[in-house]
C-alpha cells in the first residue's frame, strides 16, 4: 500500500532521484517529469488522469517553468496541493505562489525532513485521501 502519489517535476536528474528515493523510503509513490510541460502531459494521461496527492514543482525549467506549470496544474488539481522545490525562490514569488494554491516553499540543497513534513501536510490535505496499492 502507497501512502500517497506524488508528481515531481524538476530539470535536475539528481533532485529527481534524490526526492524520489527519499519519498519512496517513506511509503510514496512517486512520478517523475523534466519539465513543466511534461509534468502537464503526465498530469493529463488523456481520457485517464492521475490520481495525485501531491505536486512537487521547480521554478526553473526548460520548455515550462513552475510559474506557468502550477496554474495549469492547479486548474487541473484543485485540490492537489502544490509544494515548490527551488533553488531561486524569493520572497515576491512565494507570495504570488502561495496565492496559486502552493502550500509550501522549499529551497534547494533538500532537507528530507522538511521535504517529508511538507509532502506528509500536502498528502493531508489532498482531495484524495484513500490509500491505494501500486
Amino acid at each position: 500500500m502507497s501512502l500517497g502519489r506524488v508528481l515531481v517535476i524538476d530539470d535536475e536528474a539528481e533532485i529527481r532521484l534524490a526526492v524520489k528515493a527519499v519519498l519512496k523510503k517513506e511509503g510514496y509513490d512517486v512520478i517523475e517529469a523534466e519539465d513543466g510541460e511534461k509534468g502537464v502531459a503526465k498530469a493529463k494521461a488523456g481520457d485517464n488522469p492521475l490520481m495525485l496527492n501531491a505536486i512537487i514543482c521547480d521554478l526553473q525549467m526548460p520548455k515550462m517553468g513552475g510559474m506557468d506549470a502550477i496554474p495549469s496544474l492547479r486548474k487541473q488539481f484543485p485540490s492537489c496541493p502544490v509544494i515548490v522545490l527551488s533553488g531561486t525562490a524569493t520572497v515576491d514569488k512565494a507570495n504570488i505562489l502561495f496565492k496559486q494554491g502552493v502550500i509550501e516553499v522549499l529551497t534547494k540543497p533538500i532537507d528530507n525532513k522538511a521535504l517529508i513534513a511538507a509532502v506528509k501536510k500536502a498528502v493531508g490535505q489532498s482531495g484524495h485521501k484513500d490509500q491505494f496499492s501500486t
